[in-house]
């Protein structure tokens, strides 16, 4: 029996559906989560039906790790483009921070993904973590981890272990996010409200300046220029990057934008 070759349009169309499909079912599952989200609500939001909806995907879980996936890719391409700027090892380091913590307070969809995951792998469950550590986020590491090591190596960073750098840096910014609600009430105030976010935000990056860096004035010098160049996110606008147009372009679009002086 022969079989008539999609045109060019015909494939477009097929990726675009596809696309619709995921970014669906990234909402959904960040919502509800996978036994939460129901695959009718899914093929409703992209605007297909569910005979559709299982011709791209074979099951509900086989849709869910696609939409992990799509989500992983964008962040470890958006981490690695900031390591990979010429620029020194500090700076890297404090860009990488920076863009780890806007992440955090922009991208609710992943941080929400993420938790849920780690829930599951808490419980003993099966999650989708295992092949997405080993394809983007243990590389990552890798990556920041050797990033952190050329810094102390040439003398621009304090010669500490290099993964303490990494954990003050990072740790921060989870805790900070993650202790907002107990903050909230101990503090009486809202540490997510846009302010709060603008002063920590800064805050963070100016300690990393003068804590890690062994010229403080240098390190000074450094947070204000990273500071300066990137731009602070609004919620859910990393999120929202027309993932149904073209999800590979937005998963390699660069999170860092540097003004030429």
């Amino acid at each position: 029996m022969n079989t008539v070759p999609q045109t060019r349009s015909q494939t477009d169309r097929a990726d675009q559906t596809r696309a619709r499909i995921l970014s669906a079912a990234i909402r959904q599952f960040s919502e509800n989560g996978l036994a939460g989200a129901r695959t009718e609500q899914i093929a409703e939001a992209a605007g297909v039906n569910k005979a559709l909806l299982y011709y791209y995907f074979r099951s509900k879980e086989d849709l869910y790790s696609a939409a992990m996936e799509t989500i992983a890719e964008g962040v470890h391409a958006s981490s690695m483009a900031v390591l990979d700027i010429d620029a020194s090892a500090g700076e890297r380091f404090l860009r990488l921070v920076l863009n780890h913590f806007d992440r955090i307070h922009s991208n609710r969809v992943f941080q929400s993904l993420m938790q849920q995951e780690m829930i599951r792998l808490h419980r003993g469950e099966v999650t989708t973590l295992g092949p997405l550590v080993e394809k983007l986020f243990r590389p990552l590491w890798i990556k920041v981890q050797t990033v952190a090591e050329e810094g102390i190596a040439s003398g621009e960073l304090i010669p500490v272990e290099e993964t303490q750098i990494i954990y003050a840096g990072l740790g921060a910014n989870v805790f900070y996010f993650l202790s907002a609600p107990m903050m909230r009430l101990a503090r009486n105030f809202d540490p997510l409200e846009p302010a709060a976010i603008s002063f920590r935000r800064k805050a963070a990056i100016d300690y990393l300046g003068q804590a890690i860096f062994i010229d403080r004035e240098q390190g000074a010098r450094v947070a204000a220029k990273v500071l300066d160049t990137t731009p602070m996110p609004q919620p859910n606008e990393i999120e929202t990057i027309k993932i149904e147009n073209r999800l590979n372009e937005a998963a390699a679009t660069p999170a860092v934008e540097v003004r030429r002086k």
